[in-house]
């Protein structure tokens, strides 16, 4: 019950942007969906913890996923620069929840699948749907903390958005959780970071969740290079002892 309900939470807080939303309360939309997010890396977590995995549950948050972090940012987006357009503004918006969809629906796809290259070195394939949503908004960050229109016009809006949804339903390696590791000497560093991520967050929370996003595109090239290093090192004959 507790995971599921954790889930069902995200969901909630994910249709509830879309209600901020429509009320042109842009702030708050996006707060919603900062909270879906958290949640949704709560829930696996805990279901681990309590050993409570099931196959309701992954169905759960995978239908949670694409309505929170697809439906959602796609309808906000529209809201708020897209609608707009005289043309294709909705079909922009579209593409970013249809996407979110196929990643998941392609995530699900290869869950038992016996051979996962990206999955077995510890990297996601494209960006993930959480990841994604928070990166769709960046020019509603940029908006906030400059208040300048240029960054909610929509040739610049659509533009970006579609460039997000290509990257969720790319083949690019990307880091997952799995694939950090922190050497013991830098684990304090590491959890004071996170202190001040968090500070950040509450005191400048879009100027650091634009950060964010900027510090995540640069890491995609370095998750290229990561994953063609492993792939090397596998392609590598072992010799026997």
């Amino acid at each position: 019950m507790i995971p599921n309900a954790i889930t069902a939470m995200a969901l909630c807080m994910g249709l509830t942007g879309v209600r901020f939303a429509i009320g042109a309360e842009w702030e708050k939309a996006l707060a919603a969906i900062i909270i879906a997010g958290i949640l949704d890396g709560m829930d696996g977590r805990i279901a681990r913890l309590l050993r409570a995995q099931s196959k309701f549950g992954a169905e759960l948050d995978s239908l949670s996923d694409n309505i929170a972090f697809g439906t959602a940012p796609a309808l906000i987006i529209f809201l708020w620069s897209l609608q707009a357009a005289p043309r294709f503004g909705w079909t922009a918006a579209l593409a970013l929840a249809v996407c979110c969809a196929l990643r998941l629906a392609r995530f699900n796809a290869r869950m038992d699948a016996a051979e996962q290259p990206h999955k077995s070195a510890g990297f996601n394939t494209g960006v993930p749907a959480p990841a994604g949503a928070g990166l769709a908004f960046v020019p509603i960050y940029l908006w906030l903390i400059t208040g300048r229109p240029i960054f909610q016009d929509w040739p610049l809006v659509m533009a970006w958005t579609i460039f997000i949804a290509a990257l969720m339903i790319s083949s690019l390696p990307t880091y997952s959780w799995t694939s950090i590791r922190i050497r013991r000497e830098w684990r304090l560093f590491a959890l004071a970071g996170v202190a001040l991520f968090g500070a950040a967050l509450l005191t400048a929370p879009w100027i650091t969740l634009l950060a964010l996003s900027c510090v995540y595109l640069l890491m995609i090239p370095s998750a290229l290079a990561s994953y063609a290093r492993v792939r090397r090192r596998r392609a590598i004959p072992r010799l026997p002892a």
